[in-house]
């Protein structure tokens, strides 16, 4: 059990017997009134939003998650299938995909985070490489600053076709390095 003045963004947490990820934690208050905390948070099992203030001295049950890496296989429509080393199959829901739905590819490899022996969601590698399948060519003289375009990345899932930000000498067919956590271009892989 830990008092809510210790829960952090990022921990998962039992809430009315669910659990529940803390997305964002505002303080107000002082010393001498006490502090509360007000909490933004999804739950794990069904995404749903939550809001909700506490007392500092309120006690929670912090989970820790399994993780174990398994490979993106496909889609079963509506759920995606993942494969661990040994041939075990996870399905998850899109809807507890979330971003990682933009990124997703055949053979993938990634981790799943388990809740009560059920995968629950997926973590994808903070860094991945994707070839740019469709890109504006850069308009000449439109090179003062850093001026970014629009470039669509290779993924599996059809319909799904994500837009990155890339600088101007990016071209159609280059593959390119993307952090996963802020969907930004970090450079490009020259073989």
């Amino acid at each position: 059990m830990k008092f809510a003045k210790e829960v952090r963004v990022g921990n998962i947490i039992m809430v009315e017997g669910k659990p529940f990820i803390v997305l964002r934690s505002d303080v107000n208050g002082s010393s001498r009134t006490g502090f509360t905390y007000k909490w933004k948070m999804k739950n794990l099992l069904t995404s749903a939003p939550l809001e909700n203030v506490f007392r500092g001295d309120d006690k929670f049950d912090v989970v820790v998650l399994d993780k174990k890496p398994v490979t993106y296989s496909y889609f079963a429509d509506p759920l995606y299938v993942f494969m661990d080393e040994e041939y075990n199959q996870y399905e998850i829901e899109e809807e507890n995909l979330g971003e990682a739905l933009n990124y997703l590819k055949d053979g993938m490899e990634c981790e799943a985070v388990f809740y009560d022996g059920k995968a629950i969601s997926v973590e994808l590698p903070t860094i991945i490489a994707r070839q740019i399948i469709y890109s504006e060519p850069a308009v000449k003289g439109n090179t003062s600053g850093n001026v970014l375009k629009e470039a669509k990345i290779e993924n599996a899932i059809e319909g799904k076709q994500h837009i990155v930000q890339v600088p101007l000498f990016v071209d159609q067919g280059d593959v390119i390095e993307i952090d996963t956590r802020t969907n930004e271009y970090k450079k490009v892989v020259r073989d």
